[in-house]
């Protein structure tokens, strides 16, 4: 039924809306220059200046090379612009694109998990976004549009979901409830006393005793390594700018996370994608009653243009928060979280002395949890429903001490609980339990999603 209103002509035409004629859709023509902004980036603020400083030795060469680059980054932006289409048609989303070898591929609304929008800083400066549909089911993977003006990237965004949950396209977003949210001074203090802080601390300290000690010396070092100096400074940056302002809030649809200073993103988790939740204590945290969160995503996390770390499969919910934060975040994921109650027998403390004061385990008719760790104490969260196999591990020290772990592995590729060091009779009738209770787990999950389908 038509809403009686006239479609907008800068927004796809979609079946069901009065629209009868489907319309081919390209990105924004500002894309291109999105896209190899960070490669232009590096050349300017890396490779020119190392030409300038080498004048003397023929550096025109050099200079020449790098505009022919940069013409060129330009130019494969630009073609893959021309050839790359989009439009929603017949409850799926299309993408067209290729020059050589076409492409065209479909991405079913229903089976959207979520839709999230990226904004890296050259984007935020001129006004666009992209939208990474995150799929599930047999379809899997990301659909990627990038880039779209940031107003049409919002809008679109509004009626693709909604059309996912079955709803009419002008049905608005589900109100979120703010959860938690990081603090700038405590994600500093998080990143100074973390290891790779205290690592960077020691080398400008290195280098601040050596200029006073010797000048030449210090000039030379720093010239030498400054690709490394550039390293460690952008993997410091990318590690604040990933957890600057986050803040996450609960939502019908899951979770909703927004985060950023320079590049800001804005996700969201369902909660039938979480596979596994962990938390850690670090030692130096530990005063200060400070721990880390983070949460293992069932399916695909990496998609062709995204960084290393947008697709790591350990998403973290919390970079930095108290202990009542990650208890907060925890009863919303996982309501029925069980506490870890018994410890391991004494004589594993012959295997593992380090690790022994953290071993325990416990669990509920939905959960499992498990405490590990040797400097920072490491507590996984498993439901049930998500075990898709339980191994018995049992080495040869295990066998001579009469031991054995229990694994419980999930879809997930980084969390998978471990009742370590057991006695071998609690091993032996922990398996038998936990296989009659995963099952129970997940006739009881079939069923909650039945009802709510």
């Amino acid at each position: 039924m038509s809403s009686g209103r006239p479609p907008r002509p800068d927004l796809p035409s979609v079946p069901g809306t009065g629209v009868e004629e489907l319309v081919w859709h390209r990105l924004h023509p500002l894309s291109p220059v999105v896209r190899a902004g960070r490669a232009l980036v590096f050349l300017l603020v890396v490779v020119l200046p190392q030409a300038l400083a080498g004048r003397e030795r023929g550096s025109a060469n050099a200079l020449v090379i790098d505009a022919v680059i940069a013409g060129a980054l330009v130019v494969v932006g630009v073609i893959s612009w021309l050839v790359t289409r989009w439009r929603v048609e017949d409850g799926s989303l299309r993408i067209e694109t290729g020059l050589l070898r076409r492409s065209s591929r479909r991405f079913p609304l229903p089976q959207i998990q979520a839709i999230d929008t990226v904004r890296p800083g050259l984007a935020r400066i001129l006004g666009l976004a992209e939208l990474r549909l995150r799929m599930g089911g047999n379809v899997g993977g990301t659909a990627r549009l990038a880039y779209l003006s940031a107003g049409h990237a919002d809008v679109l965004r509004g009626r693709l979901l909604a059309l996912a949950r079955g709803q009419t396209e002008d049905t608005p977003e589900p109100a979120a409830r703010v959860l938690v949210s990081v603090p700038v001074p405590r994600l500093v203090a998080s990143m100074l006393l973390s290891r790779f802080g205290l690592l960077l601390e020691a080398v400008l300290a290195g280098l601040i005793v050596t200029a006073v000690v010797a000048p030449s010396a210090a000039a030379a070092a720093l010239g030498g390594s400054i690709v490394s100096v550039v390293g460690m400074a952008t993997a410091v940056w990318r590690h604040f700018n990933s957890a600057y302002r986050l803040t996450v809030a609960e939502a019908p649809d899951g979770l909703r996370i927004r985060l950023g200073l320079v590049e800001t993103t804005a996700e969201t988790i369902p909660r039938g994608r979480v596979q596994a939740i962990r938390m850690v204590q670090p030692l130096l945290w530990r005063p200060f009653g400070w721990c880390r969160m983070q949460v293992d995503v069932a399916g695909k996390q990496r998609a062709e243009g995204e960084a290393r770390t947008e697709s790591h499969p350990l998403r973290s919910i919390l970079p930095v928060g108290t202990r009542q934060e990650a208890v907060r975040l925890l009863n919303v994921i996982l309501p029925d979280a069980p506490a870890a109650l018994w410890p391991a027998p004494p004589r594993a403390r012959l295997k593992t002395p380090l690790r022994y004061h953290y071993l325990s385990w416990g669990r509920t008719d939905a959960a499992l949890v498990t405490t590990s760790g040797r400097v920072a104490r490491i507590t996984d969260w498993v439901p049930l429903a998500k075990v898709q196999s339980l191994r018995w591990v049992q080495g040869p020290l295990q066998r001579w001490l009469r031991l054995a772990t229990i694994h419980a592995d999930t879809a997930g590729r980084s969390v998978h609980a471990a009742i370590r060091d057991r006695d071998t009779g609690e091993a032996s009738r922990v398996l038998v339990e936990l296989i009659d209770r995963c099952a129970a787990a997940r006739e009881r999950d079939r069923a909650v999603r039945g009802a709510s389908s």
